[in-house]
């Protein structure tokens, strides 16, 4: 903890596919492992990349589409207001920007960003992308450009970024998440034992044993209301 006197106090949002979902985009927990029809295991991993990279590519650039259509719901507006009142910073692990245009200020993305590709031969040569990626599309250093989403079986080079900011928190928010997928699942145990946290989801996943917990079993849209109630509380 290390606010003193006025400062505003430190609050960590870990948002998930749920927040998203009210804006229109799926998620492959939707369907059995489809994801919009596709199985994420050919569209997800390396091994997809590798077998088919015009599907995988295909894939993504249907799914940057989707984001460019879709406009932040009143949830991700709702935490960006939250900004005047604490040092917000959100963790999310939606790979769209919704946060950004809602006005959120500190979004860090956990599984990559869907307006960024990066050479397949070096994970730090990224470059902004708003259309389609293509077979022949080269970065740099010659690599074929993939997609900047960190796909199953693959390491999430910020979980440890994440880990030090909930380990810093005054309070904890977790909303859209069922917190099934790690690491990022495993990031509310960094979080200090006598800090408040807040669970807002339709569908409340196990939490025994965590304290100072408060559920809010509500979709996004209509949870954030009381959300903010009750952090108002915390000014």
């Amino acid at each position: 903890m290390y606010f003193h006197g006025c400062m505003k106090k430190k609050l960590i949002v870990l948002s998930g596919a749920g927040i998203s979902a009210e804006s229109g985009l799926k998620t492959f927990r939707d369907s059995d492992g489809l994801w919009e029809g596709y199985d994420v295991n050919e569209v997800a991993t390396p091994r997809g990349w590798r077998k088919n990279p015009e599907m995988v590519l295909e894939f993504y650039n249907m799914r940057r589409n989707n984001v460019r259509d879709a406009v932040p719901n009143i949830a991700h507006t709702g935490l960006a207001e939250l900004e005047k009142h604490f040092d917000l910073q959100i963790i999310t692990q939606n790979i769209d920007d919704l946060h950004e245009r809602a006005g959120s200020s500190c979004v860090l993305h956990l599984h990559g960003e869907i307006f960024k590709m990066r050479s397949e031969l070096n994970e730090t040569l990224i470059y902004p992308i708003r259309n389609d990626i293509s077979i022949g599309d080269k970065a740099a250093d010659g690599g074929q450009l993939r997609p900047h989403i960190v796909w199953f079986e693959e390491p999430v080079p910020l979980i440890a970024d994440a880990g030090r900011m909930v380990r810093n928190a005054d309070i904890l928010v977790i909303i859209g998440t069922s917190l099934a997928v790690y690491p990022a699942a495993g990031l509310i145990d960094f979080a200090s034992p006598q800090i408040p946290k807040f669970i807002v989801d339709k569908n409340i996943p196990y939490t025994k044993g965590i304290q100072n917990l408060y559920a809010i079993q509500k979709p996004a849209t209509e949870g954030i209301i009381e959300l903010k109630e009750q952090l108002l509380k915390y000014i």
